[in-house]
């Protein structure tokens, strides 16, 4: 088998409200491969909000298509391992990262309709449903909309919620924790996402507020590259961190798990370098005694928790309009069932790339 074409695209996809207060469009990166047997794989990358999307199209059709051209796509581990070591002065983070999964994950999916298998089986699977918990929160939204989305997730059987924490004034996000909270009632746990926004005094300080409500988990509480950082607020804190979003190789999550940054690890399989990476990350953090949740994209996140004994939970976020894909998994009592497709299970509507290309 060989690849005979990659067909790319940049889809913008407008949000609904009350996302919409906070980000209007997301955009996704394409990359449908072609074999000359006639399999075909979906590749895909969200890139939230939008930014930088052309830029990753750009470096997917200049630098890492040609690599993959005329290329065996079962031979999904030698051709990562191409594509990773490509422009060996352009590390594979951001931009390029988000290149190299849409490609990683449209390999992927091809392997798994050759085996006739959704990949979740492919791989090895340990369960055939997944736990999802309702995401969003912005920090747009007034008090009235947060409670209304928590409880659109709870009606749905979702035993957990996310909600994001920006006010500068930390006792505005306990005030608006705590409103959201009394609302779900004790059946909701929750959890909160600091996005980056705070050094580690005010962590600290956010934190002191929040112990109270009995969260899950304390996302991305300083800078990303911050290593020390991160692992002053775990050592420090009484919730326990969890982040991963914005690292995208297993050296980077290697150096978060020495350093006991974080109890929950969050690789996006969009960015970290797609589902091979993000299958060796989640490896990794079970030896460390980490719990993986992976970042967003829950309609094929799905395989990668069903695959790993230390999968926990998938991140699910209404965000995507009804005609972007053919259909997505449905959450029922808080949980997704994988679909039993073979590869990961996802089609474009047939109309999807003609009304939101951009």
């Amino acid at each position: 088998m060989k690849i005979t074409a990659i067909d790319t695209c940049l889809l913008t996809v407008p949000t609904p409200r009350p996302m919409a207060l906070q980000y209007p469009h997301h955009k996704m990166v394409v990359a449908q491969i072609a074999t000359d047997e006639g399999v075909r794989g979906l590749g895909y990358s969200l890139v939230f909000n939008g930014g930088g999307a052309e830029a990753v199209l750009t470096y997917l059709d200049t630098r890492l298509k040609p690599a993959l051209l005329g290329e065996d796509p079962l031979f999904v581990e030698r051709l990562w391992e191409k594509m990773f070591r490509a422009d060996m002065g352009v590390r594979k983070q951001g931009i390029a990262g988000y290149a190299l999964s849409a490609l990683d994950i449209g390999l992927w999916d091809i392997a798994g309709k050759c085996a006739k298998l959704p990949l979740y089986k492919l791989w090895g699977a340990v369960s055939d449903r997944v736990a999802a918990y309702g995401s969003g929160g912005w920090s747009k939204y007034s008090v009235e909309e947060l409670i209304a989305e928590a409880q659109k997730y709870a009606a749905q059987g979702c035993k957990y919620y996310k909600m994001k924490i920006h006010h500068p004034d930390a006792a505005v996000n306990a005030s608006r924790v705590g409103a959201v909270k009394k609302a779900l009632g004790p059946g909701v746990r929750m959890m909160v996402d600091v996005n980056q926004g705070r050094d580690v005094l005010g962590n600290q300080v956010q934190a002191r507020l929040l112990e109270e409500f009995d969260l899950l988990w304390y996302e991305e509480p300083v800078l990303a590259d911050d290593y020390d950082g991160l692992a002053e607020v775990a050592r420090t804190i009484k919730i326990p961190v969890a982040l991963g979003e914005n690292h995208f190789t297993r050296w980077e999550f290697k150096e978060l798990l020495a350093r006991k940054a974080a109890k929950y690890l969050m690789p996006d399989v969009c960015r970290a370098n797609g589902f091979s990476e993000t299958l060796r990350i989640g490896r990794l953090a079970a030896a460390h005694g980490a719990i993986v949740t992976p970042h967003l994209i829950h309609e094929i996140s799905i395989h990668v928790v069903g695959a790993l004994a230390n999968g926990f939970l998938v991140e699910y976020m209404d965000w995507a309009p009804p005609d972007l894909f053919e259909e997505l998994p449905p959450v029922k009592d808080g949980f997704i069932r994988i679909p039993e497709k073979p590869g990961h299970g996802m089609a474009l509507h047939p109309r999807a790339i003609e009304k939101y290309r951009t």
